[in-house]
């Protein structure tokens, strides 16, 4: 079962660059291994989604289970997932005109033995018009 994603935006703010959790501590409780999520979209003080983006192509071959996903970008979101207690994970790619589906979400995976969702999604960085719904669309609050 997918997860439903249909709540309004009126009380999200975005923030980009933030959240600086650390990944691990030493025993005198200092901070290794910062983490800085691309975006993260907030309501109050929870984490609601954090979408990293990446500026690769995902893969054209839809049919692909893995899309040209890289491991260890999915390793990163399990981790944010974790730190940040955010079930909605979003890897945002560029759309490019190889991928026959529209710009969106492409793919929505649960990841094992959580209730945290992963999906990929691609967004036309060259069309600058209606950025903002196109962005809302694929975070779907």
């Amino acid at each position: 079962m997918q997860p439903r994603f249909c709540r309004r935006w009126t009380d999200l703010r975005v923030v980009s660059q933030g959240g600086r959790l650390y990944c691990l501590e030493t025993e005198d409780r200092r901070g290794l291994f910062q983490t800085r999520p691309d975006i993260l979209v907030k309501r109050g003080d929870e984490v609601v989604q954090i979408i990293d983006t990446k500026w690769k192509r995902i893969a054209a071959r839809m049919e692909d289970a893995k899309q040209g996903v890289s491991q260890g970008d999915v390793y990163q979101m399990m981790a944010y997932g974790q730190l940040y207690k955010c079930d909605r994970l979003t890897l945002l790619y560029p759309h490019h005109a190889a991928v026959k589906n529209s710009e969106g979400v492409h793919a929505v995976h649960q990841v094992t033995g959580c209730s945290n969702w992963l999906q990929t999604a691609t967004i036309d960085i060259g069309r600058s018009e209606m950025f903002s719904e196109r962005l809302r669309a694929i975070t779907d609050f």
